[in-house]
């Protein structure tokens, strides 16, 4: 298989991957329907940032760690769990919150971009089997040689899959009619947004407490 082929083939695999149902899914999509287009925009470059960097280091190699140390990766998987249910919690407590108004009628913005772009960043890193994963199909896929070009293009060929893939989550969201939607059932979408959230961060805690490192 040529060095394009496996570009593409990991590109395919990881946008497939992102597809995947998620905290991420969660996350974007909840950001851009409570706030803006624009919010949400910012939190799906956050998680283009964090795919990227969990790409680097594929490509360096430093994921081998997490699994050479698994005390470390549990230990990550206990704080990344840790932190999915704190955000789940503060989304199920502002459930009862109405939702400000601007006086256009949209939302109003009740957080700043810039916070939006590092909900996206932190949360995304905040999973570390998503390294494995991309450590995984690294292995499987990469040319025992690559080139010295593809191993500099997959971070920020990466970061356009993850982030174009949650900007077309943000735009779909952050429409009149999914915000009218989320304007009527705003207690139960974000009860069910913190409770996957919190189920997610919860599955990644018992499983880290389950193992044996």
């Amino acid at each position: 298989m040529t060095a394009f082929a496996v570009l593409l083939s990991i590109l395919a695999t990881i946008f497939i991957g992102a597809m995947s149902p998620g905290p991420s899914f969660v996350l974007v999509s909840r950001i851009a329907i409570a706030s803006s287009r624009a919010h949400g925009l910012a939190s799906a470059l956050g998680m283009g940032l964090g795919g990227a960097i969990f790409a680097g280091l594929a490509v360096l190699g430093l994921t081998a760690l997490l699994m050479q140390f698994e005390w470390l990766y549990l230990l990550l998987k206990l704080l990344g769990g840790a932190y999915l249910i704190y955000i789940a919690i503060r989304i199920w407590r502002g459930a009862t919150e109405p939702l400000a108004l601007s006086d256009t009628g949209g939302p109003a913005e009740r957080i700043s971009v810039s916070r939006a772009f590092l909900l996206g960043l932190v949360t995304q890193l905040s999973n570390p089997k998503t390294s494995i994963v991309y450590a995984s199909i690294f292995a499987a896929l990469m040319p025992p040689s690559p080139p010295l070009w593809l191993l500099f293009a997959l971070p920020p060929m990466l970061f356009c899959v993850e982030a174009g893939w949650y900007a077309v989550v943000a735009v779909a969201f952050s429409g009149s009619r999914a915000r009218s939607v989320y304007i009527r059932l705003k207690l139960w979408i974000d009860r069910g947004a913190g409770a996957v959230m919190g189920a997610l961060g919860l599955k990644l805690m018992v499983e880290a407490l389950k193992a044996k490192p």
